[in-house]
């Protein structure tokens, strides 16, 4: 058990984190990339300012929407964490899970830490490189109900690379609180690295069965760590 005292707030990733790699690999992503090119062609006229920052991200202004489409799929094969590719996914999710095509999952020990911290007057923020859209869909279509009135913000990659301390240092700033009262929840041991750094109180999760060694402060779920105000 792992036991941090002083958390004014929570945040977390969500990939591994809250979520199993397997939603966002075999359904989420999958989704997205089916739908991509439809939905481009189909929503083009709205899609403005998100198509033109896709230009701007790929150094080609006059890329036609057919090539763009072609760039947004090779980005998808590529794992890319494009702003634009992600708030682009974000949008067409949102008909997936309206549709109830999809429905957010959501770790039963991520649901009972989550709750109990909420109550615990624990503020929660998500940070994670999908789009602030696709984490509410998220969050408000998952398997346990609408997860949002727990959560009091949210960060992407507007804020910064998860593997950039300063990114981390932004989100104190923000949330007006000193670094060692957030305590932050990844999989990946270079974002906990990085928050670390900042002086955050750090946890990796360790999921499954994983035999890599391990030289953070880890656990396998949310119900072995322990936080107070």
């Amino acid at each position: 058990m792992i036991r941090l005292r002083g958390v004014r707030a929570l945040l977390t990733d969500i990939e591994g984190t809250t979520t199993a790699l397997e939603f966002v690999h075999q359904q989420l992503f999958p989704y997205a990339r089916r739908e991509l090119a439809a939905y481009v062609r189909t929503h083009e006229p709205e899609l403005g300012d998100l198509l033109a920052a896709t230009r701007a991200a790929a150094n080609a202004a006059t890329l036609s929407t057919e090539a763009l489409i072609a760039q947004l799929l090779r980005w998808i094969d590529e794992d890319r964490k494009v702003t634009p590719l992600k708030q682009l996914q974000g949008r067409i999710w949102r008909s997936g899970y309206e549709s109830g095509e999809l429905r957010g999952h959501v770790y039963e020990d991520a649901v009972r830490g989550l709750r109990a911290w909420h109550a615990a007057g624990i503020r929660i923020y998500i940070y994670s490189s999908g789009s602030i859209e696709a984490q509410r869909l998220l969050f408000s279509h998952t398997t346990a109900g609408d997860l949002t009135p727990l959560i009091s913000g949210y960060f992407d990659t507007t804020t910064g690379p998860k593997l950039e301390p300063q990114s981390y240092r932004s989100i104190a700033g923000s949330l007006a609180l000193p670094a060692g009262a957030i305590v932050f929840l990844s999989d990946h041991p270079g974002e906990t690295a990085a928050a670390a750094q900042t002086g955050m109180q750090s946890v990796l999760l360790v999921r499954g069965d994983s035999a890599a060694a391990v030289t953070q402060p880890s656990a396998r779920s949310f119900d072995e760590i322990e936080l107070t105000r």
